[in-house]
């Protein structure tokens, strides 16, 4: 889930760091030689091509054997996120082994998650939206994200700091039927807004990354950003869910809503 706020109400993603990747074919000498100079360097001149960037897609993994554990993932660089219309996005994602947990595998896919959450930066990841259709989800909210927000917003949606969760195989239920509206974001469909309906309370059962059974119970921004992380893992986007009339790009995040759209706010 996508920060909402950051400069002037925008949080704006941070580029992924991505490692040059040595092309497959021979290349010229005075290619090579840019390459060279270019490897370390994240900044690139204009009239230097970049270097090309490789996409966890369900299909790319595939290939790879990234998640087959063939050894790819020792040449690739940390995954960048995977943008709605790949079909990892719009599908189940499968449960995982709780043998399989404590597995170099499964606790790099962790680790690559919450990498590249804190690099986009957002509050919350689901493994689809790297390419891996797995159940697992990671969350964390700071004191720094928060900070941006305008403190009546806060307020308003009753968010508050909380440490880094990794979820495996959640089970989430609702505690109540109050519900909220307030606008959301997903670092999947970057740039955009649109107002959700989420159940104000919630519980979430699941693993923690040592395969321990874990349990959460959250109220406020907290059990909004459980219930956008775990509709991943079935398949759906903020998008599927939103207030009709209420999508809208980033920077008209603050003009007023559509006639005959609800109020913000706890319902």
């Amino acid at each position: 889930m996508e920060t909402s706020y950051r400069f002037s109400f925008r949080l704006f993603p941070i580029s992924l760091p991505e490692r040059c990747l040595k092309p497959s074919s021979p290349a010229p000498n005075f290619r090579k030689l840019i390459y060279r100079a270019t490897c370390s360097s994240y900044n690139i001149p204009k009239f230097i091509p970049a270097p090309k960037t490789y996409s966890f897609s369900s299909t790319s993994i595939a290939r790879a054997g990234w998640f087959l554990g063939l050894g790819e993932q020792k040449k690739l660089s940390l995954p960048t996120i995977v943008k709605a219309g790949d079909p990892v996005l719009h599908e189940p994602a499968r449960e995982v082994d709780p043998k399989e947990i404590g597995s170099e595998k499964i606790q790099k896919i962790i680790d690559d998650m919450v990498l590249a959450m804190r690099k986009a930066p957002g509050v919350g990841l689901a493994a689809p939206q790297i390419g891996i259709p797995l159940r697992i989800i990671v969350l964390e909210d700071t004191k720094e994200y928060i900070s941006y927000a305008p403190k009546e917003e806060i307020k308003a949606q009753d968010r508050r700091p909380f440490d880094l969760l990794v979820i495996i195989n959640p089970k989430l239920k609702s505690k109540s039927n109050k519900t909220a509206l307030f606008f959301e974001g997903c670092l999947s469909v970057d740039g955009f807004r649109a107002v959700v309906e989420r159940y104000l309370d919630v519980e979430v059962t699941g693993l923690d990354r040592d395969g321990s059974p874990i349990k959460v119970d959250a109220s406020g921004w907290q059990a909004r950003i459980l219930q956008h992380e775990c509709d991943h893992l079935d398949g759906t986007l903020y998008v599927d869910k939103m207030v009709p009339r209420t999508f809208r790009a980033a920077e008209n995040l603050t003009l007023p809503l559509a006639e005959g759209c609800p109020k913000l706010g706890a319902r």
